[in-house]
Formats: C-alpha cells, sequence, structure tokens
C-alpha cells in the first residue's frame, strides 16, 4: 500500500530571496495580481476524492512493472507532461485542500517509456479487474 503524500501548505514555502531588495531581478515584471480561488464543489470533491483512490489502484498495478508514473498532454504548452506517482497524488491533495495546485518542477529527463497516460492505467486496472472475475 502506498505511503500518502505530506501536503505541504502554501505559507510554508521558503520566503523570497529578493523581497525588499531594490534591485530585484523581477521588479521589472511588476506585482503579481492576487488570485482569488474559488473552493472546489461537492462534485470536483468527489472527483478528485474517486481519481485518488484509482491512483493508488494504478500505482499498486504499475509501479511493480517499472511504470513510474502518469504522462499528461498539456493543453497549454502542447507538451506531455510527465508525473511520478507521489507527484501526481501530491498535487492532486493540494487541489482537494486549497483549490489549486501550488507550482512544481517538471521530471528531469524523464524517461517516456516509463510512464503511460490515465486512459491506459483505466484499461489496465478493468483488465485485471475482468481476469479476476473471470477465475
Amino acid at each position: 500500500m502506498p505511503v500518502p503524500c505530506e501536503v505541504v501548505p502554501h505559507d510554508a514555502l521558503p520566503p523570497d530571496p529578493f523581497a525588499g531588495d531594490p534591485e530585484d531581478p523581477a521588479r521589472e515584471m511588476g506585482e503579481p495580481e492576487e488570485q482569488s480561488y474559488q473552493p472546489i464543489g461537492d462534485a470536483e470533491r468527489a472527483e478528485l476524492i474517486g481519481d485518488l483512490s484509482d491512483l493508488a489502484v494504478y500505482q499498486a498495478l504499475l509501479e511493480p512493472r517499472g511504470i513510474r508514473g502518469i504522462v499528461v498532454d498539456c493543453g497549454d504548452c502542447e507538451e506531455p507532461h510527465y508525473h511520478d506517482w507521489e507527484l501526481l497524488r501530491s498535487s492532486l491533495e493540494q487541489l482537494l485542500t486549497d483549490g489549486r495546485m501550488r507550482p512544481h518542477e517538471p521530471a528531469y529527463d524523464p524517461d517516456p517509456a516509463c510512464y503511460v497516460s490515465w486512459e491506459y492505467c483505466r484499461g489496465f486496472a478493468d483488465g485485471v479487474t475482468a481476469n479476476e472475475n473471470a477465475r
């Protein structure tokens, strides 16, 4: 059984090393706009809890076979994003608790052969279930 990740709140992140520095290179970009996030609704909360449950099953089935996580095609940058199991779990838990996800570092030099799509995971789990029920 996978060990759940600890969710780190946004205010626990390290302080800005340039805070108060008149030579801050980011000053040219202007002040960041404060974004307001709506709390997630009951339907979205239920869907996230289901996704977390599914993710635990997918990891239990696929990690022993060498699969490191899930690849998601990003609609914004049109590039694949590789998420290790724990990173994706942490991101989903963050979304569940805060209504948003923190930015995170992408996987370093991922091997695309070690990542599968969410749809592949679902199909694999369905196949395992069907095989078990056929016995």
